[in-house]
């Protein structure tokens, strides 16, 4: 049924970077008053933003004569004079110019736009029912660009049906041609820019392509053909920008545009992975919710403690499906794995934050990290996938391989997606579901001790279990700081502490490291090579903080020897969690 509400959006003036706008609602009115908000934040991104402060020249009419419309509270606006009305109009201005996928972005050669953080919702005057209708949704582009979105409709004019669909409805418009493919009877579309407007090179976007086609086919596998049959995928290219972000049938994933340029594997990996994170999402977030997100309360903090298992779960999944479906090869996941080891060993903020708490305090932590950070908290991410596999790992050895966390999700999916008779899940039903696979009868206590305790999760015994082993790295010799320096020409600064660094309390981030024993340096690798010979003694550093000289005394350690490098070649229980399922 028509909500009598049409969204519409110009984007033709891309000079400008400016968005122009319009609500326009028809009657009847349930009273005297319209109010309009914006939503504050988007599943998947757990931070408050404020899309009304890119707002100017807010305006209103009714029945075509202008009125006067003001701003309430910090994320909206509102009217009088409506009850009799028989149409409202409200236009403005929006600015667009962050780049990142989470934002609206409009240049002269193309526009992506976010509805939440494009157009206002009524809250007040109308029918609340009307928002859960049909909406009609208008963008008016250059005439050679072409729009993805995965509204039903033609270019141009769209329909989304509900709240929901058109808050989660990206739309990427350019003047480069949409890529279709099939994928099982399913319609798989990508859509790419540049930043830059540089060529997109034809090898590599055909190498990603062919990916892409198997990471498709390895979810399909594991959860089935799904019931919607197409599926959009917008890429961004950039100099160095990246990120990802889920939404319906859809994801908006950035990365740097060497991730397509020949000999830049470890960026190729990483754009791999990305798309099969994301499209996994299609199941675990968009499908699979916490209980509280199942109807979105978008004006404020919903907190969980589950994410965890919403990106935990997904990033582990997600790699090991681009290991099976041969997108990745072994070699590919053991230096990713390598790389995760790193940042895993680099932290020790497992100390003082369980995943639970992690997942709770997303809002304030992983959103709003400072230089410190690190040392107190940790990402559910990557901490929730270290916890996932040492599950993973345990439920192969008791099920003799026949079992891992990847049947867990599919049973969860099953038994609590949208539509089904009990949708959404608490840590219970993930508990259920574990301890009701094959092998898992005893394994409730693990998992409440791997999310709900503070310590690091013992991955090397996982490992064990899987005829692996995990060594140090061939690390350089000499004098080791641990300190995370900044990348800037001719400055050494430093950016975070490392776990057991003997800097931590007399070199304070933001401090410039000037000289060593009267020696001016002005690089990490100058740096690294005048404590090259320091192990074990007393060294004097020269900084610089707030514009101030000192000198502090420093005694360079061992550089700590991690063990992150994965050896053996696994046994039966690996075997079967590398094994395609197609």
């Amino acid at each position: 049924m028509d909500s009598g509400i049409t969204f519409s959006v110009d984007a033709t003036n891309g000079a400008s970077r400016r968005l122009t706008v319009s609500i326009d609602i028809s009657g009847p009115f349930t009273e005297n008053i319209l109010e309009l908000r914006f939503p504050r934040w988007v599943p998947g991104s757990y931070f408050i933003r404020e899309p009304i402060q890119h707002m100017s020249e807010l305006s209103a009419t009714i029945d075509g004569k202008n009125s006067k419309i003001t701003r309430i509270d910090v994320d909206g606006a509102k009217l009088s004079g409506i009850q009799e009305a028989k149409s409202v109009s409200i236009n403005y201005r929006l600015l667009a110019a962050e780049m990142t996928c989470r934002a609206n972005h409009l240049d002269s050669t193309h526009v992506h736009i976010m509805p939440p953080y494009t157009w206002m919702l009524p809250t007040r005057g109308i029918d609340k029912n009307r928002i859960e209708m049909d909406h009609k949704v208008i963008l008016k582009t250059p005439d050679d660009w072409h729009t993805a979105t995965q509204l039903k409709g033609v270019e141009g004019e769209w329909i989304a049906e509900g709240r929901d669909e058109f808050l989660d409805a990206i739309m990427e418009s350019n003047a480069n041609p949409m890529i279709t493919f099939e994928v099982e009877g399913t319609r798989q579309h990508l859509k790419l820019w540049d930043s830059g407007g540089l060529p997109i090179p034809k090898e590599g976007l055909d190498r990603f392509l062919d990916a892409m086609k198997l990471v498709i086919e390895e979810h399909f596998a594991l959860f089935g053909v799904p019931e919607w049959k197409d599926y959009w995928t917008v890429l961004h290219l950039t100099e160095s920008g990246r990120g990802g972000l889920e939404h319906l049938r859809s994801q908006t994933s950035m990365m740097p545009r060497k991730s397509l340029q020949e000999g830049n594997e470890e960026q190729w990996r990483d754009l791999v992975s990305l798309f099969s994170h994301e499209f996994l999402h299609q199941w675990n977030v968009k499908q699979l919710r916490p209980k509280n997100f199942l109807h979105y309360e978008l004006q404020k903090e919903v907190h969980s403690d589950l994410l965890w298992w919403f990106e935990g779960l997904t990033s582990w999944l997600g790699d090991i499906l681009c290991l099976r479906s041969g997108a990745w090869s072994e070699e590919d996941w053991r230096k990713d794995w390598t790389r995760k080891m790193k940042r895993h060993t680099d932290r020790n903020g497992m100390e003082f934050e369980s995943l639970q708490e992690s997942s709770h305090d997303a809002w304030i932590h992983l959103y709003r990290p400072n230089s410190y950070s690190r040392e107190v908290q940790i990402s559910y991410y990557l901490e929730g996938e270290m916890a996932i596999f040492c599950l993973d790992a345990e439920l192969r050895k008791r099920s003799k391989g026949e079992y891992g966390m990847d049947d867990v999700m599919a049973t969860l999916y099953h038994s609590h997606k949208l539509d089904s008779n009990n949708p959404g899940i608490t840590h219970s039903d993930i508990k259920k579901a574990l301890v009701n696979t094959p092998g898992g009868r005893r394994l409730g206590v693990l998992l409440d001790s791997l999310v709900g305790d503070r310590q690091a999760p013992d991955v090397l015994s996982a490992l064990k279990l899987l005829g692996l082993d995990l060594v140090s790295e061939k690390k350089t010799k000499g004098g080791w700081l641990g300190l995370n320096l900044a990348n800037s020409p001719n400055c050494v600064k430093v950016r975070t502490h490392l776990s057991g660094s003997p800097c931590r309390e007399q070199i304070h981030t933001g401090d410039e490291i000037i000289a060593v024993n009267g020696h001016r340096v002005r690089s990490s690798a100058e740096l690294s090579a005048a404590v090259y010979g320091s192990i074990g003694i007393e060294t004097k550093f020269t900084i610089s903080r707030e514009g101030a000289i000192k000198e502090v005394s420093i005694t360079p350690i061992e550089n700590p020897k991690h063990l992150v490098n994965l050896e053996g070649k696994g046994n039966r229980l690996w075997d079967a969690i590398k094994a395609t399922k197609r």
